[in-house]
């Protein structure tokens, strides 16, 4: 605890998930926080209280990153709150199923606005804000690096975030920038609703040699040691967050 004492830092979609986590754990390290959301104010203002209850400093700002320029409007928001950035958490994203003869070009141009556009233009105008040595930490995913006929969509915007991640880590160096992704198997999250379905849960939590589905926190933590000086070391990275998913084959039942 303690370690972010003095830094500021933005996570976007911060209202829930691994997001939420996320916010309320740099919270706990000393960062002061900007939660982002984009559709609910008041999931938003839970975690700013949450935040505070424990001591903690944080403040909402809202910018729907579906929508052109958002990074502007998210930036403005941040900038009536603070004159001060250290940590750059871009945790938002959306995703929608289907199989390569389902998915539509309006579902495809929603989510690459949302998973890589609004993350890339956030970095852009954020390097005008970050303090020299910041963190810039992006959610990318194992569906990046595994074939996921269901998702290829999102797969995609995923795989275009690795790059990014790589591309900016070597772009930025010179700043003492470092620049690293995460990509988290299968989550329990809103984003895996289809876990309700029969049988789906023990089925995904059987793709982890660890026996289980991930929970916010298993990302979030990983989330916080990157932006910790503990990671100053640690760059270009996706580090994989699966609980040890794609060793094998799955197990026989």
């Amino acid at each position: 605890m303690g370690n972010l004492k003095g830094k500021t830092a933005l996570v976007t979609g911060a209202s829930r998930g691994i997001g939420r986590y996320t916010a309320q754990r740099l919270a706990k390290d000393g960062a002061r926080v900007a939660v982002h959301y984009g559709k609910s104010k008041e999931a938003a203002l839970e975690v700013v209280a949450a935040i505070a209850a424990n001591g903690g400093s944080a403040f909402a700002i809202h910018a729907d990153l579906s929508l052109p320029h958002s990074a502007e409007t998210l930036w403005k928001a941040f900038d009536e709150q603070s004159d001060q950035l250290d940590i750059i958490v871009n945790n938002a994203g959306e995703v929608v199923y289907g199989n390569i003869l389902e998915i539509v070009e309006e579902d495809f141009e929603h989510l690459y606005a949302v998973n890589v556009k609004a993350p890339l233009f956030i970095i852009q105008h954020g390097l005008k804000r970050i303090n020299d040595g910041g963190r810039i930490i992006n959610l990318s995913s194992a569906a990046a690096y595994m074939a996921s006929p269901m998702a290829t969509m999102y797969s995609a915007t995923k795989g275009a975030i690795s790059t990014i991640t790589r591309t900016l880590a070597w772009d930025l160096g010179n700043r003492q920038i470092t620049v690293n992704a995460v990509a988290p198997g299968f989550t329990d999250t809103e984003m895996s609703s289809w876990f309700a379905q029969p049988g789906a849960r023990d089925w995904a939590a059987g793709q982890s040699s660890l026996g289980r589905v991930g929970q916010p926190g298993d990302i979030g933590d990983i989330i916080a040691f990157l932006a910790s000086d503990d990671a100053r070391w640690v760059n270009g990275q996706i580090i994989d967050a699966t609980g040890g998913g794609l060793l094998g084959v799955t197990k026989m039942g």
